[in-house]
């Protein structure tokens, strides 16, 4: 079990490097309009009582202040309070922070703030996300480049970049809003890959902050995994993805303590390029759990998904059947065009038609490998003899490894929720980077 540090331990750590190191926080801060004031009165909220509000966020702000991560990152913000916004802009701007914040749509009154420390990074740019789903969620995209330049990067031209993504996901109510979840994750992933083409970016390494209301056994922490994104804590405290009750970091409405908030690491030389093909992966995956759940074996939701009178699935057979469990819909579901995106990637032959074999293969258990198709295959030969050489150079470029990360309060670090504590539901993340210089193979930046 990974041994727990103090906040003082960290900055001492920071200081002793040899390379600079930086540190991200990641919390979702409980807005006011949401923390009941007590159980009895489901009614009474915070945000009715300022004295309240206005001393739990003057707390807040004073640890984030105390702890001085390089990169902070704020869920459930009251971005509707023009008093405690201002506030936090106040104090974060006069303690040497940039900070955007951004609501959710729809005037919920709560949203998100990043704020990073001048002293650590440049800002290059700012993107905002809505997802302009049901749960009226979003997300902030900052393009932050290093203030300080590592020695051994200094004259090599290595872009010493890194993007930061910090959302908050919708909480799952029932099992209908997975596939949501699921595709709110697919956004960000898809907008950070169209930001990085619009602007011609090689791989950069991407961290990503938030409340993803989920845990270790939810089909967003796996869709995640299998992109190469790895967990900032639980790598630092060596914690395998079986181990998910080593640790907590909120107790929900519901009184179930939970691991939700996460801070993501993606290297360079970790990308999957497969965005799409790793999404039709993980929806796969969800229909495989729901006709599990419903104690179907794979012959079962075999015959499930094809039409009556066929030997074979066929695409009208494939919608019937999943529109019939709530995966296709005009709410909560995938689109038409989504839905036939996933045909492609079942039907990898493109007779029409997917018999048992296939379904096994290409449905049931199937891998990310298994999608690949090289569209440009032909295009690639076309460019001469001297392709295959490039592909075969190697470039230096930025990562970060985790050096160490603190849940606090400490007691969630064993699977506690201890009842004295009154900041919010959520515990308070911490990670500490240290920059990195990686090799990637040349076809990885093409």
């Amino acid at each position: 079990m990974g041994r727990r540090i103090s906040m003082t331990q960290i900055h001492a750590m920071q200081e002793n490097q040899q390379l600079p190191s930086i540190s991200c926080t990641t919390f979702n801060i409980l807005a006011p309009i949401y923390k009941r004031l007590n159980q009895e009165d489901q009614s009474s909220r915070e945000s009715e009582d300022r004295d309240c509000w206005l001393a739990r966020n003057q707390r807040i702000l004073d640890w984030l202040l105390f702890e001085r991560s390089s990169i902070i990152c704020l869920q459930e913000f009251w971005v509707g309070n023009e008093e405690l916004v201002n506030m936090y802009e106040k104090r974060l701007g006069d303690a040497g922070y940039i900070h955007f914040k951004l609501g959710r749509t729809n005037n919920r009154g709560d949203g998100l703030l990043i704020a990073v420390q001048k002293e650590y990074f440049t800002v290059v740019n700012y993107k905002e996300l809505h997802f302009n789903d049901c749960g009226d969620r979003v997300a902030q995209l900052l393009h932050v480049e290093l203030a300080f330049p590592l020695s051994q990067c200094q004259n090599s031209g290595i872009r010493q970049e890194v993007l930061i993504v910090n959302t908050h996901l919708l909480f799952p109510h029932d099992s209908s809003l997975c596939l949501v979840r699921l595709h709110q994750v697919y956004k960000i992933l898809q907008y950070v890959e169209s930001y990085q083409n619009e602007y011609k970016l090689k791989p950069l390494p991407i961290i990503l902050c938030g409340d993803w209301n989920g845990s270790k056994r939810g089909h967003v922490y796996k869709f995640l995994r299998s992109h190469g994104f790895v967990s900032s804590y639980d790598t630092a405290h060596q914690y395998t993805d079986a181990d998910d009750h080593r640790w907590i970091s909120h107790r929900n409405h519901l009184g179930n303590s939970c691991a939700v908030d996460f801070i993501w690491l993606l290297n360079p030389d970790k990308y999957n390029k497969l965005l799409k093909s790793s999404w039709s992966e993980a929806v796969f995956d969800m229909f495989k759990c729901l006709m599990r759940r419903a104690s179907q074996t794979e012959s079962d939701a075999f015959a499930f998904l094809k039409a009556d009178d066929e030997d074979c699935i066929t695409y009208s057979g494939f919608c019937k059947a999943l529109q019939q469990l709530n995966l296709i819909g005009p709410c909560y579901g995938l689109s038409v065009e989504e839905t036939k995106d996933l045909w492609f990637q079942a039907d990898i032959d493109g007779n029409g038609l997917i018999d048992y074999k296939q379904f096994l293969h290409q449905v049931w258990n199937p891998t990310v490998s298994d999608y690949h198709r090289d569209d440009n295959k032909n295009d690639k030969q076309d460019d001469g003899p001297n392709d295959s050489e490039n592909e075969e150079e190697e470039e230096e470029t930025i990562g970060f490894s985790v050096k160490n990360a603190v849940l606090f309060p400490p007691e969630v670090e064993k699977g506690r929720w201890p009842e004295d504590y009154s900041l919010s539901d959520h515990a308070r993340l911490t990670v500490v980077f240290s920059p990195i210089t990686l090799t990637c193979s040349h076809n990885m930046f093409s």
